[in-house]
């Protein structure tokens, strides 16, 4: 716990940091334009950056079967959060699993095939897809460093455009749930 502890802490500097940039800046964070990759969109690439970092600092203790499980559940459902995933932007997504420094932990097989799976059940049938995939992130709520990890990489694979998008956003909330943390630490 004294690991997650000092990710908090570090989460909290930054929120608190970017409260004092954030007078001029508006709510361009938010408002889903991403007209400048610096402007508007800033504060959530930063708060990504971040949780790259935080993942990076727990690769050795995200080695269990529910966090891989509930990682490539979580990717699939922020993909297909606008309830179609097309060929390109699966691809890409399984790119940016399979180069994630965490995710290396486990054989690329094993996260294609469980990403490939879960995008498969969400595109033929969004609510049952989106069912069986909460279903699997709620399996990561027992050990709450996995559970904050597993929203954490949903959070990556969402900025990676420099955006999150409404819909996006809202899978993360719901997924938060299932996992029994706040939104409100992700800045959700």
């Amino acid at each position: 716990m004294a690991v997650w502890d000092k990710l908090k802490d570090q989460a909290k500097a930054f929120q608190q940091n970017q409260s004092g940039h954030g007078a001029t800046g508006g709510h361009g964070a938010t408002g889903g334009h991403s007209s400048g990759s610096r402007s508007g969109g800033g504060s959530k690439a930063q708060l990504v950056g971040l949780f790259k970092t935080q993942l990076g600092s727990l690769k050795n203790e995200l080695k269990s079967g529910a966090y891989r499980d509930a990682s490539m559940a979580m990717c699939a459902l922020v993909a297909a959060a606008d309830g179609q995933v097309d060929p390109s932007e699966r691809q890409q997504v399984e790119s940016m699993i399979l180069s994630n420094d965490v995710l290396q932990n486990f054989p690329p097989e094993q996260l294609r095939q469980r990403f490939n799976k879960h995008v498969d059940q969400l595109t033929m049938n969004f609510q049952h897809g989106k069912t069986e995939a909460m279903q699997e992130i709620a399996k990561a709520a027992k050990k709450p460093t996995e559970a904050r990890a597993v929203i954490q990489t949903g959070m990556v694979i969402a900025g990676a455009d420099g955006h999150f998008s409404q819909a996006e956003a809202t899978v993360l909330r719901e997924a938060c749930a299932a996992l029994g943390v706040s939104p409100a630490e992700f800045q959700l």
